[in-house]
């Protein structure tokens, strides 16, 4: 078995571990809000629903980062360099996605610089967080579900911990979006889900591999080299101008596979069916800001608001980073790049309030 596939599989399988755990974990705050934040005027609003620091084992720290991508780790290696030991919250399956973020479900990495033959996304991250760990981050592998900003130092919460900081750096990337079924199928198997019933589907159909993608569109938006590969690849075929709409089991197999897809054919309006038995979504992602309840200015999307040319969010001494904040690039590049700048801000903020006096004891 090739190491690529062997990542593959790994990483389906510590996606579908989140299924597992789920009675032991608690559910992620969903409130969201593209209003101002809520500053220290309501402050008793957010201590009534803030977890008291008392019951938590409470951590201290100059900068805490949330997240584990290459903007979170980018940050975490400038910011242990300049001795601000920082605290980084990796999560535990955040959003369905394993420590590493998104390119630990990604095979190949073509464009990152350095790497000429390209490398593993996973292999990639695991670099990361070596190098992260080897300047002095101190690494937790528990989810953030909970922030108040609300005033100074901030708190950042787990299920059994609080972190007092006295700057953050949000770094949770964006997660993908779901297909919104009228009729998706029910529970395949008790005490799991639909998400894991997709998980298995997707491991059943590896290797080899070969399918059909529906695209609601007459042209790709994807690089160039990636639309050559697909469109010569005698495996897929593309159904333009195409969305899927349903989805229904096989009853051959007393429903406990999937047996095919409704497809609607967007310009003339036909429905029809698509036997296969896996489906990968790929229709785009959405800003992992649901914990944040409001306390950040965010667009109208999701995304929070940095100002321009800096990391810096509506609440001072607050950065983000990453594909949190970016909805243009997008890119590992450019969010290696945020994570830089936010460290460097953070440090500056760090030094205007005097946190830094006696940073190395």
């Amino acid at each position: 078995m090739s190491y690529c596939l062997k990542n593959k599989l790994l990483n389906l399988f510590r996606r579908g571990l989140k299924f597992v755990r789920l009675a032991s974990t608690s559910a992620v705050v969903v409130a969201t809000s593209t209003s101002a934040p809520r500053r220290a005027s309501s402050s008793a609003a957010t201590s009534s629903s803030t977890p008291a620091v008392d019951d938590l084992q409470t951590l201290k720290t100059k900068v805490c980062i949330i997240g584990s991508g290459l903007a979170a780790h980018t940050a975490a290696i400038y910011a242990s360099r300049a001795e601000l030991k920082p605290i980084l919250f990796e999560g535990w399956m955040a959003n369905g996605v394993a420590p590493g973020g998104q390119l630990t479900t990604t095979s190949e990495v073509e464009n990152f610089p350095g790497f000429p033959d390209g490398i593993n996304g996973i292999e990639l991250m695991d670099r990361c967080r070596k190098q992260s760990l080897r300047f002095g981050t101190q690494i937790l592998t528990e989810t953030v579900n909970k922030v108040d900003f609300s005033t100074t130092p901030f708190k950042v919460f787990t299920d059994s911990k609080a972190v007092i900081a006295d700057s953050v750096i949000v770094a949770t990337g964006a997660v993908s979006k779901q297909l919104d079924f009228p009729r998706l199928w029910r529970r395949a198997y008790e005490g799991f889900g639909t998400e894991a019933y997709r998980l298995v589907l997707c491991a059943m159909v590896l290797p080899p591999f070969s399918g059909t993608s529906p695209w609601q569109r007459d042209t790709f938006k994807a690089s160039k080299i990636m639309q050559q590969r697909a469109l010569t690849n005698p495996r897929i075929q593309v159904l333009w101008n195409s969305v899927v709409v349903g989805a229904y089991k096989d009853e051959n197999t007393n429903n406990r596979v999937l047996g095919g897809l409704k497809v609607k054919n967007m310009v003339s309006g036909e429905v029809s069916d698509l036997k296969v038995s896996g489906l990968f979504f790929a229709i785009g992602h959405e800003p992992a800001t649901k914990f944040l309840d409001g306390q950040l200015e965010l667009h109208s999307d999701g995304y929070v608001v940095t100002k321009p040319g800096t990391t810096q969010t509506s609440v001072r001494g607050v950065f983000a980073v990453g594909d949190v904040q970016d909805k243009k690039y997008r890119q590992a590049v450019t969010a290696t790049g945020t994570g830089c700048m936010a460290a460097l801000e953070a440090e500056h903020y760090l030094q205007e309030i005097g946190s830094q006096e006696g940073k190395g004891d």
